[in-house]
């Protein structure tokens, strides 16, 4: 298939029309599919440098030369989606993680010479990394192809296969994809699999070499739990509730700005997203007044603004306002930040802020995944810190103090997946810091030179020349070399 005619295709998504696609949609193909990949594999286990480089490149100028079909596409499967939300959040970021992928690839991939004892001289050691093979890849709904391409950039610089699992909830953007990879890719290189909860189940228990997952807490125990019977080494990108705590020595203004798009981007359907907020109990006021300005400047509108996303599908919208209403029946006091209560047709809501919090509601015990922000009020630090130490690990934390001494007490005292002082979610998109969980908001981690090792096997090479002393250290024992190795080795 020409690019021209997968281009036609995606206009005609765009347009709601019928289109052929190239997804793999029944369970009966994944296992030929798998089989045809781990083949084509065995015939090339080690692509060179050159080869990978143009694999990326490949899917890099994907992205080029198709933004807008991406952007329609995926403002479809939204109802509507904020173009900038996906250029900032889709585009930009996957783009720059492959741009920063060629770059160092070189370095990446040469092996790493490793210290010999004087024991066991004369030798050589080092690591060489070699690829897995092929990789699974089940991707999320929030960010289609940045959770989706973002793992993938890093299995085809580790010289990889991969199948990709796009989620069900976004099947103009899947088809768009699966069509343009196919002009570039051959589908035992690349396969794009849409299905429903059926066919995710069976791609979770195939034989693959690494399974990536990005989703749920929940969803990701039952991919572990797929994966368990094959030995299938897993990576989980989980979510969770992350915490931002604003200390007493900001300036609120500072505070707020620093925090809010990581809450507002993609109507806080981010992973990162902060999921509530601790405040200085005398500062609660100063708070929901300057968010709810920094808000409005943002978003004078709420309903049909091309900035503001709508939430994902009627599922997850009944859900964020469930959530809502749970919290008013407990007692809750819940202030939207706009008088634009918003479009219930593309599910454009404005971000809420909710005071008055008990553990009973629903807000503070599940990941809220939306423009719902909780206020908890404190008086000491110490309580924030045991709050936090008391619940599952979140996926990152944020703190607004410019207090180095207060940093260094938080980042030692709590744990989480990855951590911004004033700022949010940034850490994400830096390409040189790897983004992972821990506990129960995942385990393992990517982008950048970890990416590259995850997918990879860092396999240990001990080598030796002509020379080799290892003979003395042979039956029978109780010799002078013995006794002197072992006086000298064990102490």
């Amino acid at each position: 298939m020409s690019l021209t005619n997968a281009i036609a295709n995606a206009n005609a998504f765009v347009k709601n029309k019928p289109s052929s696609g190239h997804e793999i949609t029944s369970i009966a193909q994944l296992q030929d599919t798998l089989d045809s990949q781990k083949k084509a594999f065995r015939e090339d286990n080690f692509p060179s440098l050159a080869q990978r480089i143009s694999d990326l490149k490949a899917l890099k100028n994907i992205l080029l030369n198709n933004q807008q079909a991406f952007i329609e596409t995926m403002s479809d499967d939204f109802s509507h989606r904020c173009p900038d939300d996906s250029r900032i959040g889709d585009l930009l970021t996957t783009v720059m993680g492959i741009n920063y992928s060629i770059k160092r690839l070189k370095s990446w991939m040469k092996p790493k010479k490793k210290h010999i004892g004087i024991l066991f001289q004369p030798a050589k050691g080092w690591v060489s990394y070699q690829p897995l093979g092929v990789i699974g890849i089940i991707a999320p709904w929030n960010y289609p192809l940045f959770l989706s391409l973002g793992p993938l950039t890093a299995a085809l610089a580790a010289g990889n296969r991969a199948m990709l699992k796009m989620s069900e909830y976004t099947p103009k953007t899947n088809t768009l994809l699966a069509s343009l990879l196919a002009c570039q890719f051959s589908k035992n290189k690349i396969a794009v699999v849409t299905g429903e909860v059926d066919i995710a189940s069976a791609f979770s228990s195939l034989q693959f070499d690494h399974l990536f997952f990005t989703g749920s807490t929940q969803v990701g125990k039952l991919v572990m739990q797929a994966a368990a019977p094959n030995l299938v080494p897993v990576t989980l990108e989980l979510g969770g509730k992350s915490p931002a705590i604003i200390a007493n020595d900001i300036d609120m203004k500072t505070a707020v700005t620093r925090l809010i798009l990581g809450k507002t981007l993609n109507s806080g359907q981010t992973c990162v997203a902060p999921d509530y907020v601790f405040c200085p109990e005398a500062r609660v006021p100063e708070f929901c007044a300057e968010l709810q300005r920094r808000y409005l400047s943002m978003y004078p509108s709420i309903t049909n603004n091309p900035d503001c996303t709508g939430i994902i599908n009627q599922q997850q919208y009944s859900r964020i306002n469930g959530m809502l209403q749970d919290a008013k029946e407990k007692g809750a006091l819940v202030l939207p930040m706009s008088n634009d209560k918003g479009n219930t047709d593309k599910r454009q809501m404005p971000l809420t802020l909710v005071s008055n919090c008990s553990e009973d509601m629903q807000l503070l015990q599940q990941e809220i995944f939306g423009p719902i922000l909780p206020v908890i009020p404190y008086k000491d630090m110490d309580d924030v810190v045991q709050y936090i130490n008391d619940r599952p690990r979140p996926l990152a934390l944020y703190l607004y103090s410019f207090n180095k001494k207060l940093q260094k007490s938080i980042l030692k005292q709590t744990h989480a997946g990855g951590v911004c002082f004033n700022d949010a979610a940034f850490h994400v998109v830096n390409d040189d810091l790897p983004f992972g969980g821990v506990g129960a908001s995942g385990m393992g981690s990517y982008h950048g030179e970890e990416g590259f090792k995850t997918f990879s096997h860092a396999k240990s090479v001990f080598s030796r020349g002509r020379i080799s002393f290892a003979s003395l250290l042979f039956p029978p024992f109780g010799t002078a070399m013995h006794k002197l190795v072992y006086k000298f080795f064990i102490r």
